[in-house]
């Protein structure tokens, strides 16, 4: 088995000298503001961007539409960022939508829905609906084709696509035709996976995180069959769109994204599943472009085949 990439590990070194208690112990407005400044550096922007508003409660649903320069209707790619439910925002996951939108010739509407505890499920999920339907019938005023869409998320943010396939199916539409899901959380945290018990401490995420994640997130009753919560319990996996699924052998959530992978691919195709398993590397990669020589590497070949898999869908409506 191979090592933690070395730039991966210094990164864990750092964290560790800095003697910053963990987010998770720490006020929530704290954790937030935490992260905001890990994440946040201001690079220069790759392709447009602007700020939209979507109706729904509170005011309405910020979002940031990124889109690459040309004068065509793109595909529409929907973002949910992750965190726990709890952290993170546009911004945090500025540069990750802006590398999305520019390597695979895409637009990437990034959505920042709403967050616990203050607003526990089903709110963050009903937001992913909400801005779904929304961007189906306002896709033309997007610049998009209105008929391409494909979902992704990071960590929670990949449950939330990954919920979205099954809304997607069971209510008839919008129809997604691909979902990227980078290191998802698709089960509960207990009974622990083998993974959980090899990499639920030391790494960039770890059990007390996902512990107070799931604690932030879930309300007072809730059920363990719950496929929108929990997409690894859906019954039937079948007729949801193909795949992209990045999983991290240091991340406690390896084993149910490997495990979601197998079913999806059992119940539609191999050929509709890509499963990438990056055995050097750690939960929330995608977030280190550039720190992490892999990770910048890995994500220009995601997009690469992103932007054949979604064009190759947008051909397909063209001819029919």
């Amino acid at each position: 088995m191979t090592t933690l990439d070395s730039q991966a590990q210094a990164i864990l070194d750092a964290g560790a000298a800095s003697g910053l208690p963990p987010v998770y112990t720490i006020p929530t407005a704290d954790a937030r503001a935490r992260m905001r400044a890990a994440f946040i550096r201001g690079e220069e922007p790759l392709v447009d961007r602007t700020e939209v508003s979507i109706p729904g409660p509170n005011g309405g649903l910020r979002a940031r539409l990124y889109s690459p320069i040309g004068g065509k209707r793109f595909p529409l790619i929907l973002f949910f960022h992750g965190g726990g439910w709890t952290v993170n925002d546009l911004d945090t996951h500025d540069r990750l939508c802006d590398l999305i939108a520019a390597g695979s010739n895409a637009a990437v509407l990034s959505v920042d829905y709403r967050r616990g505890p203050e607003y526990p499920y089903p709110a963050a999920v009903d937001d992913a609906y909400t801005a779904l339907q929304w961007a189906e019938s306002n896709a033309h005023s997007l610049g998009c084709d209105g008929q391409t869409f494909a979902v992704a998320g990071d960590s929670s943010g990949g449950t939330l696509a990954a919920a979205l396939t099954l809304l997607s199916k069971h209510r008839r539409g919008p129809r997604i035709s691909l979902q990227v899901l980078l290191y998802p959380a698709l089960d509960y945290f207990e009974p622990a996976t083998p993974s959980y018990v090899e990499r639920g401490t030391g790494y960039s995420l770890n059990y007390d995180f996902m512990a107070w994640s799931w604690a932030n997130y879930l309300p007072e009753e809730w059920s363990r069959d719950d496929q929108y919560l929990f997409p690894l319990q859906a019954p039937d996996l079948g007729g949801l769109p193909e795949a992209l699924i990045l999983t991290a052998e240091y991340d406690p959530l390896r084993d149910e994204g490997i495990a979601y992978a197998k079913r999806l691919a059992a119940a539609s195709a191999p050929s509709l599943v890509r499963h990438w398993h990056l055995d050097d590397q750690m939960h929330g990669f995608a977030l280190q472009t550039g720190t992490i020589d892999r990770a910048a590497r890995m994500l220009e070949e995601l997009t690469v085949v992103i932007d054949e898999r979604l064009h190759s869908y947008q051909r397909q409506l063209w001819v029919s």
